[in-house]
């Protein structure tokens, strides 16, 4: 594979995830430091990885043209399949400059509108994305913030039905679907129930790829059975910097560049447990 640009679209990588029954991390970062550690984890052991890059993370850290120029420059020297993906976008604007700078993959992330309005933001965004070869993620159902996981019925999670999966798929030909089965974003306060009823049910309906977002302290085991149930990729980011700073409590450093280091140690060792708990595996483009 050496030699070739590896900055690819998440199309084939789900194809083998779906075929094999495992999942790939999307690793969010949050500054350039991050998105290179991450893909030297990935070159380390082989495996695909996910780039990406929430819109709520944009801003003193990082740019939109800082993400896409270094992201492409370390996707097309990887020797593993690396996407370079938007994540929960939700300004069509940003979304159609983040395609045209040279992102991959994107996500529309307007779950918490009606269906008919999620929708047509939906195929606005795929009729900008397909014709550029970049694929397009979407949500149906609302995956929910950790903080108010503990009161049920308070929490801001919507279940994903089979039927709107079904229907969201038909109407807009996406590439890959959010769905949300009881996970939630950031760290919870509360015990995560997954729905893995209602994950077989989506999964034996629809074809199209299956996303989790929340992964971050979702348990090992309940992300290891999403992955070998029919979700293709989880994200995570809020454990990366759990595991940053565990390392950094850990070790007690006392300079900025230990400080970096231990940061960079800490993050490369969550993505390294995640490969396995998602029992990830080698994919040929």
């Amino acid at each position: 594979m050496e030699g070739l640009i590896m900055l690819v679209t998440s199309k084939e990588l789900f194809k083998k995830a779906q075929e094999k029954h495992f999942a790939i991390p999307a690793a969010n970062f949050i500054d350039l430091e991050s998105l290179k550690w991450h893909v030297e984890v990935a070159e380390k052991l082989g495996f695909p990885l996910i780039l990406a890059l929430a819109e709520s993370h944009l801003g003193e850290d990082i740019n939109l043209e800082d993400a896409a120029l270094v992201g492409k420059k370390y996707a097309e020297a990887a020797s593993i399949p690396v996407v370079l993906h938007l994540d929960h976008g939700a300004t069509p604007e940003l979304i159609k400059k983040a395609i045209d700078l040279g992102f991959s993959s994107v996500m529309i992330d307007a779950s918490m509108e009606s269906f008919d309005i999620n929708v047509a933001r939906t195929k606005e965004i795929i009729d900008y994305a397909h014709p550029r070869g970049v694929v397009v993620e979407a949500e149906i159902g609302h995956v929910g913030a950790g903080e108010n996981y503990e009161n049920h019925d308070e929490t801001d999670s919507k279940y994903t039905t089979v039927e709107d999966a079904e229907n969201f798929i038909k109407a807009t030909n996406v590439d890959s679907l959010a769905i949300s089965i009881g996970t939630a974003h950031g760290m919870y306060k509360g015990i995560p129930e997954i729905n893995f009823g209602r994950l077989k049910e989506i999964a034996a309906a629809v074809s199209t790829p299956l996303v989790l977002h929340g992964g971050s302290s979702s348990g090992d085991d309940n992300l290891n059975k999403c992955a070998v149930s029919g979700i293709s990729k989880i994200n995570i980011f809020s454990d990366f910097l759990a595991g940053a700073m565990e390392n950094l409590n850990k070790q007690k450093p006392d300079n900025y560049l230990d400080v970096k280091r231990a940061s960079k140690e800490g993050m490369q060792k969550t993505l390294e447990h995640y490969y396995g708990v998602f029992e990830t595996k080698t994919v040929e483009v």
